[in-house]
């Protein structure tokens, strides 16, 4: 029996409707039992890899082959994809395409349903399943009425079920906020250690996917493995910076300080990392307190806001103000009362009681063409919100629908697509841009209106670090320099930090928290209620004897302050 689970050898891969290869000259081995990373930026060749391994290639896919692939010692070309199937499971990133039972029972005995496997024996395993990953207690559920981590602990039990070898996990944590991200993280640890299942995990979010060990980090770049390497070895390297992959907290506030990371410091885990903490009291000494934010006047203010929804309270008396120019972050657990809340603001729901105010003016007053000509709603999917096939069209269909002059109209769409950095692309039809582009055409398509708030839902969303940097370094600018102000649905507990001044905290749909991002994340009783969780950046802190609030702001001004001057990263 072969002790290898994965094994390419010289292999490349072309699909079909490309003329460049996707995957070159491939050589990797994944070793039975093992625990693998796989890092890289977007188009790097992650998810073609995933694919090759699970028969979605060539079964799903075609395209042209080279070289070599086998299958715990089998040949892959030698596979059917259900053959595959016994062998490899897989834990998609949007687990709701993998749900096709009306309850989570019905869903984890699906595979044992095809396999005609005897009621009596499928409840007993689908129970056993269950157990293994803590869902049990939901099994009479609906999928749709689970949490983010309750769907995928039932995706896990659904692949579990055919007693795979091989767990495949295709960015486990996008969807999930940064509390049960973690959980999600322990739970992949937990089924390795108990169970000696190999697994590989896709994930973009490398401090977080590293909180529980791997013993090796594969990093992928235009279709090629750029390095495989245990995670201390990699986290030394300067590979991360190379390929544009964001390194985690802890580790840029030492570089910052000039202190040497190497392997035998264990860089992998702030909580056993070695280092000399005086050179980072001295740092955080050297650096300026942050100066206090001027009150401006009130743009959005929040009074008592109550809403129903089949009887069930979603949101009970939340108030809060947004001052004009700001830019908020709005956090909270899936299911908190966030889109909800977003919805009454943009007008598309009445609130039950309580009253939203806009630039003074009552919402209740405002009609939603008024509404949406002073409040833009940015959802999370560019893609849900595009109706032409040319760009142009695209900014221009609510002014033309507004019955504005084409001249004017080309005027406006021409200024809003400069300031969009979209402009050169004028003529080109939308299927030619990237998601980032995509998503930035949407804001234009708002921003033509001139609106002075906009609401963003989750903006970094699966992105890439550099696709990251990219739109928020632009909403950023429409911020300081259009000074649209910003409302941000996130979990992203960076963005938070470095792009938002204050923090609206929502769970059950009770306000928590109104407060500087910094002050929300060191504070137990927030994370918890929120299902957020403390930064690296306060445990580094707190080991270093500083205060933690005080030294986050002072990194994140300083990283900021590195990005406006072109020198970080």
């Amino acid at each position: 029996m072969s002790e290898t689970a994965v094994c390419f050898q010289d292999f490349s891969f072309t699909y079909r409707t490309q003329t460049e290869p996707s995957l070159r000259n491939v050589n990797l081995t994944v070793k039975k039992g093992e625990k693998v990373l796989v890092l890289g930026p977007s188009g790097s060749g992650k998810s073609t890899l995933a694919h090759c391994i699970n028969g979605l290639i060539p079964h799903a896919f075609s395209g042209k082959t080279s070289g070599f692939l086998s299958l715990f010692g089998e040949n892959a070309e030698n596979l059917d994809i259900f053959t595959r199937a016994k062998k490899v499971g897989t834990v998609l990133q949007d687990t709701d395409a993998q749900f096709v039972g009306l309850s989570a029972a019905e869903d984890i005995a699906f595979a044992a349903e095809n396999d005609c496997v005897p009621v009596d024996e499928m409840r007993v395993r689908v129970l056993e399943t269950a157990n293994l990953v803590n869902i049990e207690k939901h099994l009479a559920k609906a999928p749709q009425n689970l949490s983010g981590g309750q769907k995928q602990r039932v995706s896990m039990s659904g692949v579990l079920m055919d007693s795979v070898e091989l767990l495949l996990f295709d960015e486990p944590l996008a969807n999930l906020d940064p509390a049960t991200g973690k959980k999600a993280i322990k739970l992949i640890d937990d089924l390795k250690k108990k169970n000696g299942k190999t697994i590989i995990i896709i994930e973009h979010r490398l401090e977080d996917a590293i909180s529980c060990p791997v013993d090796r980090i594969i990093v992928m770049e235009k279709g090629r493995v750029i390095a495989d390497m245990p995670p201390d070895d990699l986290l030394s390297s300067s590979i991360l910076v190379q390929t544009g992959i964001r390194e985690p907290l802890y580790l840029s506030a030492l570089r910052y300080v000039g202190i040497k990371v190497t392997p035998e410091t264990h860089p992998s885990n702030v909580d056993t990392l070695v280092f000399d903490p005086k050179p980072l009291i001295a740092w955080n000494e050297s650096l300026p307190l942050n100066p206090p934010k001027q009150s401006r006047p009130a743009l959005l203010e929040i009074k008592n806001l109550c809403f129903r929804y089949d009887n069930s309270l979603v949101l009970d008396k939340v108030s809060f103000t947004v001052e004009r120019g700001a830019s908020v972050a709005l956090a909270g657990r899936n299911g908190a009362g966030k889109s909800t809340l977003a919805k009454l603001i943009c007008g598309f729901d009445t609130p039950s009681s309580g009253a939203i105010f806009f630039d003074g003016k009552d919402l209740a007053s405002l009609s939603i063409k008024e509404c949406a000509e002073r409040i833009g709603f940015c959802m999370q999917n560019p893609n849900l919100m595009l109706s032409f096939p040319l760009i142009f069209d695209e900014v221009a269909f609510g002014l033309r629908n507004r019955g504005i002059s084409e001249g004017e109209v080309k005027e406006r769409v021409y200024e809003t697509l400069n300031i969009c950095g979209l402009y050169p692309f004028r003529s080109w039809p939308i299927s030619a841009l990237s998601f980032g582009q995509k998503k930035r055409l949407t804001i234009a398509a708002i921003l033509v209106f001139g609106p002075s708030l906009l609401i963003i839902d989750e903006p970094t969303a699966g992105q890439d670090f550099r696709n990251y940097s990219r739109i928020m370094e632009f909403l950023r600018r429409l911020n300081n320099e259009q000074h649209i102000t910003l409302l941000m649905i996130t979990h992203d507990m960076h963005l938070m930090l470095e792009y938002a001044e204050k923090a609206v905290v929502l769970s059950e749909g009770v306000l928590i928290a109104d407060a500087p991002p910094a002050l929300v994340l060191i504070s137990d009783a927030i994370t918890e209620k929120a299902n957020l969780k403390r930064t690296s950046l306060d445990t580094l802190a707190r080991r270093a004897g500083l205060e933690p609030k005080s030294f986050i702001e002072k990194f994140i001004a300083f990283e900021r302050d590195s990005h406006n001057g072109g020198v970080h990263r």
